[in-house]
């Protein structure tokens, strides 16, 4: 059996990482700017990128289901495997929850969701019990994604410099 993963796989690994990171990234930085134009165009650019991103989870998540499960490169003790099994979880529900509490911030806030300034959903009346219920998912998830994401590369740097297994090396393509 081979240990390499298919193209998709990576890319699909890859791009829903990057992106999350930069969606992260964006987040974090408004949290400390002033309102004003500036802000409101990054905020702008940060809705737009979380409905690219949920579209691009969902997809990988289909691949996923027609790959199956992605098998470790090497043996691992049963609670290191449950894990990574767990962390994983976390992180591909992430890529669902955030942009979906997002969404329902902006709709229950009475804005539109729109990607790049293409209105995909139309602003309504404000729906305060849903703007809430999106603001809390997505203020609170935040510290339970940096632990995740931490223990993530954490274990892949692990896998990769520790146990030689080339964890690393197998999600670059090599």
């Amino acid at each position: 059996m081979s240990d390499k993963l298919s193209r998709p796989t990576i890319l699909f690994h890859w791009a829903t990482g990057l992106l999350f990171l930069t969606i992260m990234g964006i987040g974090l930085y408004m949290e400390e700017m002033a309102g004003g134009p500036d802000k409101f165009e990054l905020i702008k650019l940060h809705k737009s990128l979380g409905v690219i991103i949920i579209i691009i989870a969902l997809t990988r998540i289909f691949w996923r289901f027609h790959e199956g499960q992605i098998k470790p490169v090497s043996r691992m003790p049963f609670w290191q495997e449950k894990a990574a099994k767990f962390i994983h979880w976390i992180l591909l529900t992430a890529t669902i929850a955030m942009p979906v509490s997002g969404i329902m911030m902006s709709i229950g806030g009475g804005h539109d969701v729109a990607v790049f300034g293409n209105v995909i959903i139309s602003a309504n009346e404000k729906i305060g019990w849903l703007n809430e219920l999106g603001e809390s998912i997505h203020e609170g998830a935040v510290p339970i994604l940096f632990a995740s994401l931490g223990l993530h590369i954490l274990g892949a740097l692990k896998h990769q410099f520790i146990d030689k297994d080339r964890t690393i090396s197998r999600m670059l393509g090599s």
